[in-house]
């Protein structure tokens, strides 16, 4: 049996953070671990209010993890502060655990922010250099490289800057594309650039993909996969999560974590 370990906040509406995280880790056949670093009032609205933990709990609960179970990988999320982001460094340098994905959340769908601003300087000098993957979206890629992005050789340069903040695998994520038709992710590995594309679906329940993204690619490492079979399983994933949707709530809904699990055994 594979581990998986998410490092992140908690959504008590069930659609992204820990929560899709786990679901993810289970639909994927992995056993999933947490360390909660943030508890969120939040639903298909918005964010109401932010409860960070201190570093000190959130080492507790890693070190609770590292000296009975370890973690065969591991997904950061949302990590709030500065001093949480050194904690959680420190633990993963400590545990020398090398499978690790960064999905760099910094504004909820609402627009609430889930990331000081001086964490974003921890970031990059703690956990960038110890990250396997890291799953920017458009606007967490123009925060972290300090660049604008509008075209897909922007991505292409943003991937590049972010691969010299030492991160070995990078994915610039096409979600938030002008192109009504198409997303077009980029996988960047300092050498190549690979590309994942999918058709858009045009819909508000898109609660938790990042998230969810980066959760599959997590479970797929743990399971021994290549970074671009992970990276291309958890497109997969995604896909599927978004377009069988559950609607639910009245805002921007979460994505059906169970739809690709459901199709596979409708095709056997």
């Amino acid at each position: 049996m594979k581990k998986a370990l998410t490092i992140a906040g908690s959504d008590s509406g069930g659609g992204a953070g820990i929560q899709a995280d786990i679901k993810t880790f289970q639909e994927l056949e992995v056993f999933g671990m947490s360390a909660l670093t943030a508890v969120t009032a939040q639903n298909t609205q918005g964010v109401q209010a932010v409860f960070p933990m201190t570093a000190e709990a959130v080492s507790k609960q890693i070190e609770s993890i590292g000296e009975d179970m370890s973690a065969d990988a591991l997904k950061t999320g949302m990590l709030f502060n500065a001093e949480i982001i050194q904690a959680v460094s420190e633990k993963i340098e400590y545990y020398n655990w090398k499978n690790v994905v960064v999905d760099p959340v910094m504004i909820a769908k609402g627009g609430a922010s889930l990331l000081q601003i001086e964490a974003i300087t921890a970031m990059k000098q703690y956990l960038l250099p110890l990250a396997m993957v890291i799953t920017p979206n458009i606007p967490e890629a123009e925060v972290l490289t300090g660049m604008s992005i509008r075209t897909h050789e922007d991505k292409q340069e943003a991937a590049k800057r972010l691969y010299d903040l030492g991160v070995k695998n990078v994915v610039v994520k096409g979600g938030h594309d002008e192109d009504r038709h198409l997303s077009v992710d980029y996988l960047y590995d300092g050498n190549d650039f690979t590309t994942f594309t999918s058709s858009r679906v045009l819909t508000k329940n898109t609660h938790g993909t990042g998230c969810t993204f980066s959760a599959a690619i997590t479970a797929e490492l743990a399971k021994g996969l290549s970074v671009y079979e992970a990276v291309s399983k958890a497109k997969h994933f995604i896909q599927a999560a978004i377009e069988d949707q559950l609607m639910i709530g009245q805002g921007h809904g979460p994505t059906n974590h169970w739809a690709y699990r459901k199709r596979n055994v409708l095709t056997r």
